[in-house]
């Protein structure tokens, strides 16, 4: 099993000065570790999940542009990015740039959007949520397109694209893994199974195996190899005194590899402050290796 960490919160000691310097010090420590991928929120206002709005948000690719060049081994990606929030097109020249100038180490993750503070609050469009659907298969569908030898239009019901040209291509090959995530289990899971290389869900294990399930009929349906997907979840672990330990983590992961899961992506709340950070390096990573 492969463990990733997501960064959902910059607001640290030092305020926005040091940002830029703890950022770094994360992803150096999270790569010498051994963590698979480092991953940030595509959000603009800070969720209510984490904090209030106005704590400290970065833009998603900006900062993501920053790791590439502060890391050398890790996997970059948004977890996830809203479909809403940039033209098709422009996000995929986007998610291509960070993979050439990362030496191939972008994932291209996507969903259809649900913040509807952020989006009118900055003056995007939010639509319903089933024409966020449409525009998110769009996505998709223009993402294998602009990725192929197919410089081609795409007309579609919401995007017009007249030359789906994109120079250079990514370095991943054949392209970068594309994840859809979220665990809607009529549109969501399908568009996993008829377009994605991975899927991204939450919430306790017997919840993952149950819409692993799901997203195994949909790929019978659609003829689609359900083992070709990498299976991916996220959750929070935090490490400090009287909350979890490292062996707690350890048989989570046990548990979720035994339902399929191949990468576990963690944030951790106190990640700034490195320590859960070599924990996981010392005693979690090596002993999830094998499962």
């Amino acid at each position: 099993m492969k463990i990733g960490l997501q960064i959902p919160n910059f607001t640290w000691p030092g305020g926005p000065a040091n940002i830029s310097a703890t950022l770094t010090r994360i992803a150096r420590a999270a790569e010498h570790a051994g963590f698979y991928s480092v991953w940030v929120m595509d959000h603009f206002f800070q969720i209510s999940m984490i904090g209030p709005p106005e704590n400290d948000m970065l833009e998603g690719y900006s900062t993501l542009g920053y790791l590439a060049a502060v890391t050398d081994s890790v996997k970059l990606g948004t977890l996830v990015t809203g479909v809403i929030y940039r033209y098709p097109g422009i996000l995929v020249k986007t998610a291509t740039t960070l993979d050439v100038l990362s030496g191939g180490r972008a994932y291209f993750a996507i969903g259809a959007a649900w913040n509807e503070k952020e989006a009118k609050g900055l003056g995007t469009p939010f639509p319903p949520l089933g024409v966020r659907f449409e525009l998110l298969e769009e996505a998709l569908q223009i993402a294998k397109q602009m990725w192929s030898a197919n410089n081609g239009p795409y007309h579609g019901k919401h995007n017009q694209l007249e030359e789906t040209l994109c120079s250079p291509q990514p370095l991943s090959r054949p392209h970068p893994p594309i994840l859809v995530a979220g665990g809607g289990e009529k549109k969501t899971l399908r568009l996993v199974a008829q377009y994605a290389d991975a899927c991204n869900l939450f919430g306790p294990p017997e919840t993952v195996r149950a819409k692993l399930a799901i997203l195994r009929q949909h790929c019978d349906a659609l003829g689609r190899d359900y083992d070709s997907i990498e299976k991916t979840t996220l959750g929070t672990v935090d490490l400090r005194p009287g909350k979890m330990g490292a062996n707690d983590v350890i048989e989570h992961c046990r548990t979720l590899a035994a339902i399929g899961v191949h990468q576990a992506i963690f944030n951790i709340p106190n990640v700034q402050d490195i320590t859960p950070l070599e924990t996981f390096g010392r005693d979690i990573i090596p002993a999830v290796a094998g499962f």
